[in-house]
């Protein structure tokens, strides 16, 4: 049984889905001074602080207010991470959505549930990933 590998490098990456997509990223970029990161198709755009990874996607259904969350991620610091988790988890016997892929902007990731039934990304991102979170008192 493999070992648990390196330890996971923050959550920082969310992923919404929102009924006005074009309102939420002039929100996120105009009044909060986020980045667009990567903007995959008319209905889904990354936006960044820098060291995060918002992901907003266009809900396919009227909402009434509320806005849902699609996955959470973990960032891993290397592909090879990324590849050892997978290993990992699915060794443990954890609910595998799919088998790690390519994004389109030099991402990879894959999916799984927690015991709650959440979806939960680990996600290696050029961008974001090696940036290493502190620990309190490390």
């Amino acid at each position: 049984m493999p070992t648990r590998p390196n330890r996971l490098n923050g959550l920082r990456h969310l992923a919404l889905l929102v009924p006005n997509l074009e309102a939420c990223e002039r929100f996120y970029v105009d009044i909060l001074g986020m980045q667009v990161l990567h903007r995959a198709n008319p209905d889904l755009v990354y936006l960044t602080c820098g060291n995060d990874n918002l992901s907003l996607g266009r809900a396919s259904v009227p909402s009434h207010g509320e806005q849902a969350v699609d996955h959470y991620g973990f960032v891993v610091d290397s592909i090879e991470d990324l590849h050892a988790w997978y290993d990992y988890l699915k060794a443990q016997g954890v609910t595998l959505l799919d088998r790690p892929f390519a994004h389109g902007d030099g991402a990879h990731s894959f999916h799984l549930l927690d015991p709650a039934g959440n979806k939960v990304q680990p996600l290696y991102h050029p961008a974001i990933s090696g940036q290493r979170c502190q620990l309190p008192g490390k």
